[in-house]
């Protein structure tokens, strides 16, 4: 495994607006619809937005890669929109199926130009020469990655955005990570794989 530099300056975006009430939304505490900012997300409503907070990690990693190569960044719920058109996202009722990593990565290239492969078998192994290229990978690995001492039930489910390597350790930035796990958040290599289902979408410019 070779080494990367760590590029933590990879804007961070959260899947939901006030980033420093992550914890509180995760909990219960805190109802996503309560949530201050809302507004900024372009949703139609509180309820919109509660919907689909906790589902957009997807969205939240695109915002970050955009933000990175210099794009205008859409608000997250408009960015939705279009990505359900695309059909990267598709809702049955109450039910979500995505991100959906073939659509999603067509309508990338078609609408900012950007390259995106879908890699169905993506050890954690190519990972730092992947960062090293200047590409970002969005890793399939459990929500609970946040507190990587953790035993997860399962890997996948959730997307995180790796933005740097070291000999150590991965580093993510997490949309649903709580405060101090978010952005350029170290995960040591043999704690990696417990969460990542080895999957994902490598992005380059």
């Amino acid at each position: 495994m070779s080494t990367s530099t760590p590029n933590p300056a990879v804007p961070y975006y959260s899947q939901w607006e006030s980033a420093d009430l992550v914890p509180d939304f995760v909990s219960g505490r805190i109802q996503a619809a309560d949530d201050p900012l809302w507004q900024k997300s372009g949703a139609g409503s509180p309820q919109e937005y509660a919907f689909w907070a906790p589902r957009i990690c997807g969205v939240a990693c695109l915002r970050m890669a955009l933000d990175h190569w210099g794009h205008p960044v859409p608000p997250s719920i408009p960015l939705l929109r279009d990505l359900l058109d695309a059909g990267a996202y598709v809702r049955e009722g109450d039910a979500v199926k995505g991100l959906i990593y073939r659509p999603f990565t067509e309508h990338v290239r078609a609408r900012w130009g950007l390259t995106a492969e879908v890699r169905a078998d993506l050890p954690a192994t190519e990972l730092p020469d992947i960062i090293k290229a200047g590409h970002l990978a969005l890793l399939s690995v459990h929500k609970t990655i946040r507190t990587p001492e953790s035993a997860p039930p399962s890997r996948g489910g959730h997307l995180v955005l790796a933005v740097g390597a070291t000999e150590e350790s991965v580093l993510l930035n997490n949309p649903s990570g709580f405060p101090g796990s978010q952005q350029a958040a170290e995960v040591p290599w043999d704690r990696l794989n417990v969460f990542y289902a080895g999957r994902g979408v490598v992005l380059g410019a």
